[in-house]
């Protein structure tokens, strides 16, 4: 019985992690607990075990666009990574760094270049969007740093060429220490420029 109903947590969790790749895919939301929450409500499923791990839906995602976006998602991916390119060579003085979804390989029509920029001044980066006459968004985004701290620091958001630009600004003593990331909870994944320039070659 114990056996039948591990099978069955696992089915379980299984189908949480399409539903909520699905969801993501087709809808934009980036909250991966909230896409498991609602995709578990969706398909009547209450039990706490069988919500899948982050990583479980990452991996549910990837096979998501595999299957049913083929025909646009690399596509989009590439423009989202030629964005980024400009992006990081705009920003260049504050040491920017890729993260997220268009590093992943993740992106789609609904996902933000998202960059970190490392100062000790950032009313220098907001000076920089001012003097351009870049419309931006000013909110705050919480950041762990490690398992036990987590701060919220400054971010903004603006429009680029129609690409949406997401920028969290970290004080430079943190370039050396990369924040844990949501999904796997290891330090995040980043890429200087010159890291996404050989991945746009390698494409």
């Amino acid at each position: 019985m114990g056996g039948r109903g591990a099978m069955r947590t696992q089915e379980a969790r299984r189908r949480i992690a399409i539903e909520a790749a699905r969801l993501i895919s087709e809808t934009g939301l980036r909250d991966y607990r909230q896409a498991k929450q609602k995709a578990a409500a969706r398909l009547g499923i209450f039990d706490e075990t069988s919500l899948p791990k982050n990583a479980e839906i990452e991996d549910a995602l990837r096979e998501y666009q595999r299957l049913f976006r083929a025909d646009d998602q690399p596509r989009i991916l590439r423009e989202r990574r030629e964005a980024a390119r400009e992006a990081m060579r705009f920003f260049a003085d504050f040491e920017p760094r890729l993260v997220g979804a268009v590093l992943e390989g993740t992106a789609d029509a609904h996902s933000a270049v998202c960059l970190h920029l490392y100062t000790d001044q950032p009313d220098a980066v907001i000076a920089l969007l001012q003097e351009r006459r870049i419309a931006y968004d000013e909110e705050s985004r919480r950041i762990r740093l490690d398992r036990d701290t987590a701060r919220d620091y400054p971010t903004l958001r603006f429009s680029a060429g129609g690409t949406p630009i997401d920028i969290t600004m970290l004080p430079y003593d943190l370039l050396r220490q990369a924040p844990l990331d949501r999904v796997s909870e290891r330090p995040m994944r980043r890429a200087t420029a010159a890291m996404l320039d050989a991945l746009l070659a390698d494409a």
